[in-house]
């Protein structure tokens, strides 16, 4: 592998691309009255071709438009070009500029929420309402998210989704939202309801098995089947008519209802009875297990902390972790879980990171060190200072990123919410045609018979299957991936990971560990080591670098803030200050190539950082990094399930850039390259991939925003407590081990796995009982396990997802 390294050496110049070059002006508009999907296009279509406009997106969904402008001089005079092509193509649209800041976010918990296709009819509705940005429905965790485009909005828009709801699903209970990261903690189970519907159940199904057993008068008989199905579907036919009242008509309760009483108007009336028993016994099972798997994914990000002891004084209170102040003091004792991040101040103990990083083994944390929140104290008394407030807290970050995950959906999970809006209708009709056509032009044949086959088409026509099973398997992949330490933003993001071709590799704190240390000084023109370190030190003091913390850490001296004056940072290429006078250069070769500085060319094994002190080479401080042990496992494991192309990106030097990739096997490395540069080599990337893959760029999250932006899949690398990886990332390693990314590709490849077996596992058993039906083979008993017994079977194997042990 390593001779068939490609070594490509990055074109030494401080151009920008054009695109991130320009000045780019984000402006956003409400389209009032817009109601033509066909006309947005249109217009989205001739504003993306004004000169000047960078990108523009009509979202007729929300009537939103985006637009990118260049330049910010040409602000109104594009504004009023746009104008004019909207008015053209829709006169009677109204633009009016989003105003920025005011919009908010309101989460509303759907407590009761059991029917995935209602779901899916909530978010179609709540989208429509005037003033909503966009509306998401979580139908795992029964949670409700909008964003509304005016804050002075939100009660009107709030009061507008509660009508929705109680439309749609009159028993569910809509709760809006305080705390966001207590919501999967707050789901409730209705005990008592469910003990009275099993009651319920038990005493139709004690009446119906006299009815079947014993021999009765008709009359007697037809009571004791009505006394029955009343008992046991008398629910269900309520929500059908209260339904039909408000314009929904196909709906689960519609269905079902049609079917049975269908059965009864034909003499079938121990079936209508034991098909609406079956269905709700089918339905009560398929509720525990979509409850029991919200519960396990739950028990997953269990990590919030309940209280924080806040030290007053000599004095401990208790209270929530919201009320504690940055400067704070608190106190974890052992089996507490940590409540906020801060430093150590006092005592030593080991602690528990699995819940945060996956990893079993404790860390040992001694006075000094940085201690995040969510991890367990197993045996020490530790005092903490605190550093930031709970809702900038790492457990806080990962439990919004974990709950809000499901707002982005994968695009198997829209086509499902489009398959579901046109098969139930369609089968419905399909089941009318069967109903009435046979009877008409086959001689011989009843009403009777194919109604009866008609009923039992209607009790297969639900895709609850499918609208259930599909979102939770995705949402059990991603709960799965955060037990492993692995944060994925969104379904979207983990079903993209299954077509990866190609993995781009910064070099520093991803495949290295970052840890620098000065390994060699060497001063020239009769200048001390020590004084050139102390230029060197002073030059970097305001970098948080990894390099110049190095060189700080080997001054080890006091810096004199006072002594520094006019800093220049100078991307690429390193620092320019004043000092004492003197005017400081430290960086690169390519700093002193553009300084004219005469220096001392090396060869070596490390990042070689050259000082120059008022325009004289003073001399260089080699310093060097480690390679990750996990690294050269990790690239192994790319190849092993099917990665194509590794390839590193790096800002330091060929000989070391060289030495590292040939040393993990990489397939290509690019050495000596500037921030825009890493930009402009991934573009080159891309041109050579299949239009199907995807490029993973894995970064350190410090640095590497716009390549982890315009990546396919950003990934971030030792994420954890980084705001700038957790912001730019599509994916966030919360440990340093470039291994999980094959881990997380195998939790996406297992989770697409099971997503397609329920697919076609739901689609094919409806298909073959429809088939079956049609030709008289099958009754409504097949029918009913067409549709509770599938959902049923693909919740639970849904559930697999959350398993990664063998990952």
């Amino acid at each position: 592998m390593q001779g068939n390294i490609k070594i490509a050496k990055g074109p030494i110049n401080a151009k920008l691309l054009n695109k991130n070059n320009m000045e780019k002006i984000k402006k956003e508009f409400i389209l009032e009255g817009l109601g033509c999907a066909n006309c947005a296009a249109k217009m989205e279509q001739k504003i993306n071709q004004l000169d000047g406009v960078n990108s523009a997106n009509i979202n007729f969904l929300t009537k939103t438009l985006i637009l990118e402008i260049k330049e910010s001089s040409r602000i109104e005079e594009l504004i009023v070009a746009v104008t004019n092509i909207i008015t053209s193509i829709e006169s009677h649209v109204r633009i009016r500029e989003k105003v920025i800041g005011k919009s908010v976010r309101k989460e509303i918990l759907l407590e009761g929420l059991c029917c995935g296709n209602c779901a899916a009819k909530i978010e179609r509705e709540s989208n429509n309402i005037d003033g909503v940005k966009s509306a998401v429905v979580d139908f795992i965790s029964t949670k409700l998210t909008i964003e509304i485009d005016d804050s002075t909005k939100q009660n009107t828009i709030v009061d507008d989704v509660k009508r929705i709801v109680k439309r749609i699903e009159p028993d569910v209970n809509v709760v809006v939202i305080d705390n966001n990261y207590r919501v999967l903690k707050s789901q409730k189970e209705e005990t008592e309801d469910n003990k009275s519907e099993i009651v319920k159940l038990a005493i139709g199904a004690m009446i119906f098995g006299i009815a079947t057993a014993m021999k009765f008068s008709n009359s007697i008989e037809l009571f004791l089947y009505l006394a029955s199905y009343l008992l046991v579907g008398g629910k269900v036919v309520l929500g059908a008519l209260r339904n039909i009242r408000k314009g929904q008509v196909f709906d689960e309760n519609f269905l079902m209802s049609i079917a049975t009483i269908g059965a009864f108007a034909i003499g079938e009336y121990p079936e209508g009875v034991a098909v609406m028993l079956f269905y709700q016994i089918g339905e009560m099972f398929q509720d525990l297990a979509v409850n029991r798997s919200r519960k396990s994914i739950s028990a997953l990000m269990d990590i919030r902390p309940d209280f924080a002891n806040l030290k007053i004084n000599d004095d401990i209170k208790k209270v929530e972790p919201e009320e504690v102040k940055i400067g704070d003091i608190i106190v974890v004792k052992p089996g507490e879980k940590v409540p906020l991040d801060g430093k150590i101040i006092e005592g030593n103990s080991m602690v528990d990171t699995a819940a945060l990083t996956g990893e079993s083994v404790p860390r040992e944390v001694v006075v000094g060190d940085n201690i995040l929140s969510g991890v367990i104290n197993k045996n020490g008394l530790l005092t903490i200072e605190v550093e930031k407030g709970f809702g900038d807290s790492t457990v806080a970050k990962i439990l919004d990123l974990v709950q809000n995950a499901s707002s982005k959906k994968a695009p198997t999970e829209n086509f499902i919410t489009k398959f579901a809006r046109y098969y139930t209708p369609a089968v419905v009709f399909a089941a009318l045609a069967l109903a009435v056509i046979p009877p008409i032009i086959i001689e011989g044949a009843t009403f009777s018979e194919w109604i009866y086959r008609a009923l039992a088409f209607l009790v297969v026509s639900c895709p609850c299957a499918l609208v259930v099973s599909i979102p939770l398997g995705f949402f059990g992949g991603i709960g799965g991936a955060s037990k492993n330490g692995i944060l994925v933003k969104g379904g979207n993001y983990l079903e993209a990971l299954n077509d990866v071709e190609m993995v781009v590799f910064d070099k520093t704190g991803t495949l290295t560990k970052g840890i620098f240390k000065v390994t060699e000084i060497k001063s020239e023109n009769n200048i001390s080591e020590h004084e050139l370190i102390a230029c060197a030190a002073y030059a970097e003091n305001y970098s948080n670098h990894p390099i110049a913390m190095s060189i700080l850490r080997a001054y080890g001296n006091e810096i004199i803030i006072d002594k520094i004056k006019d800093y220049e940072e100078i991307s690429g290429h390193g620092v320019k200050v004043v000092l004492d006078g003197k005017e400081v250069l430290a960086g690169n070769y390519k700093l002193m190539n553009k300084e004219n500085i005469s220096y001392k060319q090396i060869n070596t094994i490390g990042t070689v950082v050259h000082v120059a002190i008022d325009k004289k080479y003073a001399g260089y401080i080699v310093i060097s990094d480690e390679v990750k042990e996990d690294s050269a496992k990790a690239i192994n494991a790319l190849k092993v399930i099917g990665v194509k192309k590794t390839v590193m990106l790096t800002g330091d030097n060929k000989t070391v850039g060289t030495k590292i990739a040939e040393e993990l096997g990489l397939d290509e490395v690019y050495t000596e390259l500037l921030p825009d540069q890493k930009v402009e080599k991934l573009e080159l990337l891309f041109r050579k991939k299949s239009a199907k893959g995807k490029i993973v760029f894995v970064g350190d999250g410090i640095n590497d925003a716009p390549v982890l932006a315009r990546a396919d899949i950003g990934i971030a690398m030792g994420g954890v407590g980084s705001d700038a990886a957790i912001e730019a990332a599509d994916v966030v390693i919360m440990t340093d081990e470039p291994s999980k990314i094959a881990s997380a590709i195998k939790i996406a490849k297992k989770t697409r796995s099971i997503v397609m077996q329920n697919i076609v596992f739901a689609l094919g058993i409806k298909l073959i009982i429809l088939v079956l039906v049609a030709f008289g083979l099958g009754t409504m008993w097949e029918a009913v396990f067409g549709d509770v017994g599938v959902a049923l079977i693909a919740v639970l194997n849904a559930m697999r997802a959350m398993k990664v042990e063998n990952i």
